[in-house]
Parts: C-alpha cells; sequence; structure tokens
C-alpha cells in the first residue's frame, strides 16, 4: 500500500491549526481551570462551597461593569469613567433615598438613569465634538463624575439604605448570591443582543472595519451613543451591587474598578483593536480575576503583592493579543 508523502505535513499542519484554533477560542476557560487546580493544590479551603459561592459573590460587581467594557472595546475603545460613574450613581441615589426620604424604587431608578446619561454624554462628546479618542472623552467624564459626587456629599459616605436596595448585593438563594444570579441573567441577555440583533452586529463591525461599515450606511455615530450609554447603565447596575454588599455609598467607590473591567474582558479574549470578545470569554475573564484575589487572599499574600499580580496579569492579557494579531496577520 503506497502512501502520498505530501499527505502527512499537510494533515499535521492542518492539526496545528486546529490546536491554535481551539487554543484561542478555550484559552480563557484553560487558564481558569489551571489556575483554580493550582490555588486547590495550594490552599484546602479553596475548593470549598462556601468560598466557590464567595468567588462568584465577588466577581458580580466586576462582571456587570466588564459586560459594558467589552462593548466599548468591541467598537475599538474604551471607557475609563466606569468606576467613577459607579460612585456617582450611587451617591446620587443616597442623597435621594437615605437623605430625601424617596422611594427605593425611585432612587433605583436614578442610579440607573445617571449611570446612562454619564454614558450618553461619553458618547456625544466623542462623537459630536469629534475628539480624536474615547480615551479623552472618557478620561474627562472620569474627573467630572467624581468631582461632582464629592461635592454632592461632601466627600463622606451614605449609609443605612433599606433592604430593597441591598437585595441585589446581599441576598443568597439558597447558597447562591442572588448578584451572581442576576449576572447571568445579564450575560444571557446579552449574548442574544450581541449574536441575534441588528445592533449588535453593527458593534462588531463598526470595531471591526469602520470604513466599510460607514460606506454601507450604518449610522457609527448612533451606534457609539448607544454602546457608551450601556456601558454607563452597566457601570450603575453595578454600583447598585456595591451598596447592597456594604450597605454604604461613597465617593471614592470603584476605585480602578475600569482597569479590572478592561482586564476581565482583554483576558476574555476581545481586543484592543475592536471588532473581537465574546459575552462568555468576558464572563469568564472576569472570574480569573476573582479566583485570583480569592486565591492570593488565601495564601495570605499582602494588598500590596496583590497589586502587583494583577497588573503582571493585566500586561499579559495585552500581550497575549498581540501575539494573537501577529500570528493572524502571518497566517493570512
Amino acid at each position: 500500500m503506497s502512501t502520498n508523502p505530501q499527505a502527512l505535513p499537510a494533515d499535521a499542519g492542518t492539526r496545528k491549526f486546529r490546536i491554535k484554533e481551539v487554543l484561542q477560542k478555550l484559552g480563557a476557560l484553560i487558564s481558569l481551570v489551571v489556575l483554580s487546580g493550582i490555588l486547590t493544590y495550594l490552599s484546602p479551603y479553596f475548593l470549598t462551597m462556601d468560598n466557590i459561592m464567595n468567588i462568584a459573590r465577588q466577581s458580580a460587581i466586576n462582571s456587570l461593569i466588564a459586560i459594558g467594557m467589552l462593548l466599548t472595546i468591541l467598537t475599538a475603545g474604551i471607557d475609563l469613567s466606569v468606576g467613577s460613574v459607579v460612585a456617582l450613581s450611587t451617591c446620587v441615589m443616597g442623597i435621594l433615598v437615605v437623605k430625601m426620604g424617596m422611594s427605593p424604587i425611585l432612587g433605583i431608578i436614578a442610579c440607573l438613569g445617571i449611570g446612562a446619561l454619564v454614558g450618553c454624554v461619553n458618547g456625544l462628546t466623542l462623537t459630536k465634538m469629534s475628539l480624536p479618542h474615547p480615551f479623552i472623552s472618557t478620561l474627562g467624564t472620569m474627573n467630572v463624575a467624581r468631582g461632582l459626587a464629592l461635592i454632592l456629599t461632601a466627600a463622606s459616605p451614605i449609609s443605612n439604605f433599606p433592604w430593597s436596595i441591598q437585595y441585589l448585593g446581599a441576598a443568597f438563594w439558597g447558597p447562591i448570591p442572588v448578584s451572581f444570579v442576576l449576572v447571568l441573567i445579564v450575560y444571557g441577555l446579552f449574548h442574544v443582543f450581541l449574536n441575534y440583533t441588528t445592533v449588535g452586529r453593527y458593534i462588531y463591525a463598526v470595531g471591526g472595519n469602520p470604513e466599510a461599515t460607514r460606506l454601507s450606511g450604518i449610522n457609527i455615530d448612533k451606534v457609539l451613543i448607544i454602546v457608551y450609554s450601556i456601558s454607563g447603565f452597566m457601570a450603575a447596575l453595578g454600583g447598585l451591587v456595591l451598596v447592597g454588599r456594604v450597605n454604604a455609598a461613597f465617593p471614592l467607590a470603584g476605585l480602578g474598578y475600569e482597569f479590572d473591567a478592561i482586564a476581565a474582558a482583554i483576558i476574555g479574549g476581545a481586543s484592543f483593536l475592536g471588532g473581537e470578545g465574546t459575552v462568555w470569554g468576558t464572563l469568564i475573564g472576569a472570574m480569573i480575576m476573582a479566583v485570583l484575589r480569592n486565591g492570593l487572599n488565601l495564601l495570605s499574600v499582602s494588598a500590596e503583592m496583590q497589586t502587583v499580580a494583577i497588573g503582571i496579569v493585566i500586561i499579559l492579557a495585552v500581550y497575549i493579543d498581540v501575539l494573537r494579531h501577529k500570528a493572524a496577520k502571518k497566517a493570512k
């Protein structure tokens, strides 16, 4: 029986391509499993039901903010204001509900509305003022929102929220945190939004090839305004969960949250160049961040060293994104 000598190299090349493709698609999930395995070996307390539920609860806030950040990254943008939006939206809610005695429902609506409004302002300044990059517009609103939160509260925290506001961040359904159930529902909705709606496809198109998108008649400015409004709304929703966890709103809340959200999206496979990224990849990225922090706490690593570790993870995630695009260019 004769064998074609050229068939073996071709088959080998196909196998290598498939392995790379699988690693690209499942790389974040494999990383989460490996990290969990290492921490299980290093700490007997890691793989327990209580700790797993604690990780789910800890990941909720970043997961909610990160899905909004994903949308901005899909359009080759970024939203640096999300941490400040967390502070401003929750502080406004605190003033209305705790200090002025308004209905908690109205307070929640105001909280989410403030987030969407700041996001809309981000989108408008980016598109209507023709600013060169969303880094500029969101950096500006980051400082404005933080400053307003400090002014409105006189730099003081607001506490003693009613249970109806604390519920999302503090309640459990059996052993499962309500906040994580909310995350799963939200991610399911965003999966449908990005994959099965016209606007969702436009978001990928704007980031993937903005010039072709413009020539096809799609209103890019409208898409960007929608994207940044959603990002602000999700930051406010994350803030609402935060208030439930700590029973307080404070003007310095959310410091650094933007970096965790960016890291979650990038670790999950999103690209700063736009047009690449998935909803479930972002959730896995947020879980990796939560697992890493939780594991470092169990291992009694200092807060300073945890900050160093998270910084290294962010650098590696961006570097992997760079390598991925270099490999894609070579393949072409």
